[in-house]
């Protein structure tokens, strides 16, 4: 083995330290960078060479300068990141769903259903008072409002959750790109080196951005041969290598609100995610907060036709001359039940009683509502009309609009309702106590509104008792066909039951995907983290091992001038 030999063994020994010491000093200085992975030097023997019959090496070289990571792991964090950020965003729809119920306050609904119901049986004890008969108009427009205005409010929020949707997408679209373009860099870096060396800044990079990511739609990355990673989500693939597809925001309708939906612009396919914040906000936009709206839907529906149908049976202390029905029928010439109005009628009939005010005598009239599937005798709008014209003293007209109005003919002649069992006055809004269809427009029926004696607690005649106030004042108890014969205070209770432990759910699944996380950010911690204890022994091991290959050098620089001297 020559002097010279010797000595490129110790200049290949001197540059490995070096580079382990920069190595050493990068990981150091980049101990408290986010996202940072731990770098570390590979080392190998350097080529050996024939020396007489001897083969001697000549020392070590750097084979490669890699990141200490787990990739498993880091699919499994990427995923863990997909769930928390999910459950995070439900969570906070929950949080803002309670908020907005106020259940633990007196401005809660169940409250204003007490006041209202209470103000009814206060009619009991007072039937000729007309300031209890205004109470019960008072609590009844503070019911609706409250409603709607809880309606509305639902509703605000969802929008909210969606202009959300359309942030996550362009988010999404600004990663892939980044992802993509870090792709080409990292592959025009370590393609075609024979040191397989990671590019390591920019896989740090490329690793934070997969997470980001993550955190917005449940991702899988496959790394290519290339040093590009693919980058999937459900069965499609956003990036691969240096390609991407970008996605893109197509608007539809839900429960009556215009709401985004994400999908992939090259195909128009939808985005199917199933953790995320995209898939949070959808979950918490359609099924916590649109759930709810079905359900308050569901509520306010039937307090409007279930209670319209116990009020249109009965009488107040005055009764009317002229009437409006509150609903539209689309068809006149079609069977009740086909033509279109927001309550569907049954086979039955109702009375009418047409009073005279001068004499007190008051006539009963019958009208039939066929509607027993045979469509020549079911009866129409027109047939309906017809039947009231056929009663002396009224007139019964179809408006433009699809209403029905009926007008007494005589001013000492005045009318009202009774007996109705086929739900036809609660479907027209004909003698209502409630207006509207759902939750969305509910409201107090003018007429009442404006003349409380109206009011019908009554129900053997104008003014005659006040046995319809007493199964009105019942009602929020009574069961519910609807509800599979529970009653609207029931139902109320579950639904916000429901709501409750929905939160509470979601806040357990909240916590437990955070505790996950931190679990397996501790485990990368572990493996990727720098350690400063660790490097500092790593670096005095390389400053010893770099100062004997220096004084190796020295003895074998001071053998070269003896020989030299010779």
């Amino acid at each position: 083995m020559s002097l010279f030999s010797s000595i490129r063994m110790a200049n290949n020994t001197l540059r490995a330290d070096q580079i382990a010491l920069q190595v050493i000093g990068q990981n150091i200085a980049n101990a408290e960078t986010p996202g940072y992975v731990r770098e570390e030097v590979i080392l190998k023997p350097a080529a050996s060479y024939k020396f007489g019959g001897f083969t001697l090496g000549l020392g070590v070289e750097v084979s490669a300068i890699v990141q200490k990571i787990d990739q498993f792991l880091e699919e499994r964090l990427r995923g863990s990141v997909s769930d928390r950020s999910s459950a995070e965003v439900q969570e906070q729809a929950y949080q803002q769903l309670e908020g907005l119920i106020r259940e633990l306050n007196d401005t809660d609904l169940s409250s204003d259903f007490t006041r209202f119901f209470s103000a009814i049986s206060e009619v009991l004890n007072q039937p000729e008072s007309a300031a209890t008969r205004n109470q019960v108009v008072l609590q009844a427009r503070t019911l609706t409002q409250n409603i709607r205005r809880l309606y509305e409010r639902v509703n605000t929020v969802r929008a909210d959750f969606d202009k959300r949707v359309e942030n996550v997408a362009d988010r999404i679209n600004r990663l892939t790109s980044e992802i993509q373009q870090l792709n080409i860099r990292i592959s025009e870096m370590e393609g075609g080196s024979t040191s397989q060396s990671d590019a390591v800044g920019l896989r740090d990079r490329r690793q934070q951005s997969l997470e980001e990511l993550a955190s917005l739609i449940d991702i899988r990355v496959e790394e290519q041969p290339s040093s590009g990673v693919a980058v999937y989500s459900g069965g499609l693939f956003l990036v691969y290598e240096g390609t991407r597809r970008e996605v893109e925001v197509t608007h539809t309708t839900n429960r009556g609100l215009a709401v985004s939906e994400v999908h992939l612009a090259e195909t128009d396919s939808s985005l199917e995610t199933t953790g995320g914040e995209l898939h949070g906000l959808v979950q918490a936009r359609d099924e916590v907060l649109g759930g709810f709206v079905d359900r308050l839907n569901e509520l306010a529906s039937a307090l409007i036709f279930e209670f319209n149908k116990i009020y249109a049976s009965g009488q107040g202390l005055a009764g009317y001359q002229d009437l409006t029905s509150a609903s539209a029928a689309f068809e006149r010439d079609v069977p009740l039940d086909a033509a279109g109005l927001p309550f569907t009628p049954v086979n039955g009939a109702f009375d009418i009683l047409l009073r005279n005010t001068n004499s007190g005598v008051t006539q009963t009239h019958t009208i039939r509502v066929n509607l027993t599937g045979v469509q020549d005798d079911d009866t129409t709008l027109e047939d309906l009309v017809d039947q009231i014209n056929a009663i002396d003293g009224l007139e019964a007209t179809i408006l433009s609009t699809g209403k029905v109005r009926i007008h007494a003919t005589a001013t000492d002649t005045e009318f009202a309702f009774a007996n109705d069992t086929s739900g036809l006055l609660a479907a027209l809004g004909l003698n209502t106590f409630f207006v509207g269809q759902n939750a969305r427009d509910i409201d107090l029926n003018p007429v009442v509104a404006a003349d409380p004696k109206t009011f019908a607690s009554s129900r053997a005649g104008i003014g005659a008792d006040t046995q319809n106030a007493v199964s009105l004042a019942a009602f929020l108890d009574q069961p519910l066909s609807q509800f599979g014969d529970v009653s609207l205070a029931a139902t109320y209770d579950a639904m916000i039951a429901e709501v409750t432990q929905g939160a509470a759910l979601t806040k357990a699944e909240a916590e437990s995907a955070r505790t996950f996380e931190s679990t397996l950010r501790g485990e990368k911690l572990a493996i990727s983290g720098v350690n400063l204890d660790e490097e500092a022994i790593r670096m005095i091991m390389f400053q010893r091992q770099f100062q004997a290959s220096a004084r190796f050098i020295k003895t074998l620089t001071d053998l070269l001038d003896i020989l030299v001297n010779i």
